[in-house]
């Protein structure tokens, strides 16, 4: 075979097996990040490769992007969703502002589960079957959350997506408004 047929052939064998991925990253107007797999006005056009061989139920590998809603069944617990859609990743909170958090999970926490939330690594003292609730008056400073749903009955647990946030404070040697005199 001619070298040249050999690249062709390899070139084909390639394109069967690999498939482009389009995934849109936008910012909006406050700033925050974002990245969807449907356009979006301004969004810049991102494209990775992902296998196009069966994914076995449903599964994602590792280095494949996806939209924060969207997650694979993992470990024993077979949870079709499961991560944290608020706050954002790379969301910047300000002054006082409220952080939402909500857990995406599906099918619902089941009776002998519950859900351990975890700020910095640190645990955070919330209800066991807490998917959503609010974060008040966070000091300045880059902060890391994620969940674990912990079986009761067999110890199986799985950790959904870390997410990284950030609040700002006004600065006290800068004011926002002049001074009155």
């Amino acid at each position: 075979m001619h070298p040249r047929q050999t690249w062709l052939v390899i070139g084909l064998l390639t394109a069967f097996t690999v498939q482009a991925a389009v995934i849109y990253k936008w910012v909006d107007a406050d700033g925050v990040v974002h990245y969807s797999d449907q356009s979006s006005p301004g969004a810049e056009k991102i494209v990775t490769a992902v296998p196009s061989a069966p994914i076995s139920s449903g599964a994602r590998s590792a280095a494949t992007p996806s939209a924060p809603s969207r997650s694979a069944p993992r470990g024993g617990l077979n949870y079709t969703e499961f991560s944290i859609t608020s706050p954002a990743p790379e969301q910047t909170f300000f002054g006082d502002d409220v952080v939402a958090v909500h857990l995406n999970l599906n099918p619902s926490l089941r009776p002998n589960q519950a859900i351990t939330w975890h700020l910095n690594g640190k645990e955070l003292d919330l209800a066991p079957d807490a998917v959503s609730f609010p974060m008040p008056h966070l000091d300045r400073g880059t902060y890391s959350l994620a969940a674990t749903i912990t079986d009761q009955q067999t110890s199986e647990s799985e950790t959904s997506n870390s997410v990284t946030f950030f609040v700002r404070q006004p600065s006290a040697l800068s004011p926002q408004s002049p001074l009155k005199k």
